[in-house]
């Protein structure tokens, strides 16, 4: 968010169906919040849009930079079982 011009930006996380669980996670930048999305309470300006929330609850976003490269990684544990890569899960 830094280092985008526009003080405005919160990050969006959500889930959508795909991946090789059956549901992925996702995020993007978004400059607009909508009725029905959830705001979190964190330093960094995030929202959840309702249907992923009830995926989402209870769940932690890091920011991870290592050797590996850079990543948002989530720790669900609403999540039976997740693929190898992290980005998909099955509920």
């Amino acid at each position: 968010l830094a280092q985008e011009s526009d003080p405005g930006l919160m990050l969006r996380v959500f889930v959508s169906g795909g991946g090789c669980s059956g549901f992925q996670y996702g995020f993007t930048f978004d400059n607009t919040a909508n009725d029905d999305d959830f705001r979190l309470p964190t330093a960094t300006p995030v929202v959840v849009d309702a249907m992923s929330m009830q995926y989402l609850q209870g769940a932690t976003v890091h920011y991870r930079d290592d050797a590996a490269g850079a990543a948002f990684v989530i720790e669900n544990p609403n999540a039976t079982s997740t693929c190898g890569c992290g980005s998909s899960f099955s509920a």
